[in-house]
């Protein structure tokens, strides 16, 4: 690669790399967003339930993860090799198959909120809560799912500054809502679910503006180029490629399936273990975790979609360039917002509505252990990613179930054997999957050197 086109490749990296972190402030936003505005407008009890209804968020995210980011993935690699009738016919599966999702969530969130937020919430008084916030968030559900699905497809198809400008309108329009909603409108804490829906419905009618450009080349198409000369609907193919898209997504899907049940059982233990104070404290460091993941997912989202389409080209010196460059990046943006956290842990208690001094003493010890929890958690999250695209399926799959599955033995331990120490809980989990992490590549790596001796 010669200084120009190195240069060129290095503006296209930040261009996706900033476009994906715009990308990620939608989840950032709307969650943290949400929490500050109901700590300081409704109380600390509105910040709790926030975080007891994340389990309902983030099944919906793991199905567009099977659905949109796998796809996101294929569509990539078919782009790269500049087919675009598959290209085309996979994203059109892959929204059919969040709007259809996204449906079915409403009429769940119809007919089964009060048993959902039972499940959800064992403690009476942030019941009520509970369920007025998760209720929109269901009725609202495909907002959520083609919001995501959008952001992947037409950022992969060239236009990640649409993306990046329609996820600012959402999240201003989320902000504002907010306030209006409570605020004005008296709706309480349904406001703040109901003001984010409204903020997904703006973002996603900006990101089809995308698809007025001539440049554009996803359509939507029922048929792909070998079922349109045959004339056959293509059943089959459709369940063959539903099949690819699920495949190349579920090593994220099944650590976002793990975080799923990590988030359901450490509420539960948290709450049972230290009460209002701890689950509120807990709360806050939830709320903390989305800008650990602000940078995570805009570095993953560019390792997936910039990387696969390196890999569908075969270009490897780039393909690894994506991955160091974007290695040194997440060190730095971790390493900045953990010397953040650990400056200021009270006045970011204080910032989500805190007042009672038990309440701000526990959310800082807590937060000041999970600024650094959370460091490991995005080194394995996109190592994850990175051995998927270099075709070490196994090794990924496991490190997605060992993601989030690690913790909850451990906090289930701590809760019983040391409670005062139950925030560590995170951090002796990672450290330990690391360790398995190590070993495995180092096992696999033996195998390999062994097999191309034989």
């Amino acid at each position: 690669m010669d200084k120009e086109e190195r240069k060129g490749f290095n503006k296209e990296f930040w261009v996706f790399l900033w476009s994906s972190i715009l990308i990620a402030l939608s989840a950032c936003l709307g969650n943290v967003v949400d929490s500050i505005i109901v700590g300081n407008l409704i109380g600390e009890d509105g910040v709790s339930a926030i975080n007891l209804s994340k389990p309902v968020t983030q099944f919906m995210f793991t199905v567009s993860m099977l659905l949109s980011t796998g796809a996101g993935m294929l569509v990539g690699m078919e782009l790269g090799k500049k087919d675009y009738g598959r290209a085309s016919y996979i994203y059109t599966l892959s929204t059919i198959g969040c709007l259809v999702f996204g449906l079915l969530q409403t009429a769940a969130g119809f007919l089964f909120t009060d048993d959902i937020t039972g499940w959800l919430c064992s403690h009476e008084e942030l019941y009520g809560a509970t369920r007025d916030y998760l209720f929109p968030l269901m009725i609202g559900a495909p907002t959520y799912m083609m919001s995501w699905a959008l952001g992947t497809m037409v950022g992969v198809d060239g236009s990640p500054k649409l993306v990046s400008i329609a996820i600012l309108i959402d999240n201003a329009v989320n902000l504002g809502c907010d306030i209006i909603f409570i605020q004005w409108f008296g709706w309480g804490i349904e406001g703040s679910s109901t003001a984010t829906v409204v903020g997904h419905i703006v973002g996603i009618a900006i990101m089809c503006w995308h698809f007025r450009y001539p440049s554009h080349h996803l359509r939507l198409e029922t048929r792909s180029q070998g079922d349109k000369e045959t004339g056959s609907l293509g059943e089959g193919k459709a369940w063959a490629t539903l099949k690819s898209m699920v495949s190349q997504g579920a090593p994220l899907a099944l650590a976002s399936i793990s975080l799923t049940a990590l988030l359901f059982c450490a509420n539960s233990i948290v709450l049972n273990t230290m009460g209002r104070v701890g689950i509120f404290a807990f709360s806050v460091c939830m709320n903390i975790l989305y800008i650990y993941n602000l940078f995570l997912s805009g570095t993953c989202r560019t390792v997936q979609s910039l990387g696969a389409i390196q890999v569908g080209k075969g270009d490897d010196e780039k393909f690894r360039l994506v991955i160091s460059k974007s290695f040194r990046f997440i060190t730095m943006a971790m390493l900045i917002t953990c010397v953040f956290i650990w400056a200021a842990p009270e006045t970011i208690t204080k910032f989500f509505g805190a007042q009672d001094d038990a309440l701000v003493a526990e959310g800082v010890r807590a937060l000041r252990i999970f600024a650094l929890s959370f460091i490991p958690f995005c080194y394995i999250y996109t190592i994850m990613v990175v051995y998927k695209l270099y075709g070490h399926h196994h090794i990924a799959l496991f490190i997605s179930l060992a993601l989030s599955l690690t913790v909850i033995p451990v906090l289930w331990i701590m809760s019983h054997v040391a409670p005062d120490y139950l925030w560590y809980s995170y951090l002796i989990a990672y450290a330990i999957e690391a360790a398995l992490i190590v070993m495995i590549h180092k096992l696999s790596h033996a195998r390999f050197e062994l097999k191309v001796k034989q």
